[in-house]
C-alpha cells in the first residue's frame, strides 16, 4: 500500500484543517488506517485511527470532540477532519496503514504516508 497524506498548511488558534491520506496499491478496504504526528524531540503520537470497515473509531483523548476520522473506501482515501486546533497541535502529521484492526502503536503499521505539516499560529 502506497499512502499520501495532503492537507496540512498554516492555520490560526481555533481554525479548522481537513487532512486527507490517499492509498493505492493493495486492496485499500482490508486495512485498518492511523494518523499519528511528530515534532521535534518528541515521539511519534498516536492521534486517531479508522478501522477498515471505519465502524470502529479511536481517538487520542485531548482530540476527542474537536477531530473526526472518516473514510471513503470507494476513494481510497480516509479523512482527518480537525477542529479547534491548538498551537500544541503544530507537527508533521503522518498516516499509517496496518491490516485488518486499528491499533495505538505505531509499530504495528506496516505503511507510512511521507507527512503534510500543520502549523498552528497562536
Amino acid at each position: 500500500v502506497q499512502l499520501q497524506a495532503s492537507g496540512g498548511g498554516l492555520v490560526q488558534t481555533g481554525g479548522s484543517l481537513r487532512l486527507s491520506c490517499t492509498a493505492s496499491g493493495r486492496t485499500f478496504s482490508n486495512y485498518a488506517i492511523a494518523w499519528f504526528r511528530e515534532t521535534p524531540g518528541k515521539e511519534r503520537e498516536f492521534v486517531a485511527a479508522i478501522s477498515w470497515s471505519g465502524g470502529n473509531a479511536d481517538y487520542l483523548e485531548s482530540v476527542k470532540g474537536r477531530y473526526t476520522i472518516s473514510r471513503d473506501n470507494n476513494r481510497n482515501t480516509v479523512f482527518l477532519q480537525m477542529n479547534s486546533l491548538r498551537p500544541e497541535e503544530t507537527a508533521v502529521y503522518f498516516c499509517g496503514a496496518t491490516y485488518g484492526l486499528g491499533h495505538r502503536d505505531e509499530a504495528l503499521y506496516d505503511y507510512w504516508g511521507q507527512g503534510t505539516l500543520v502549523t498552528v499560529s497562536s
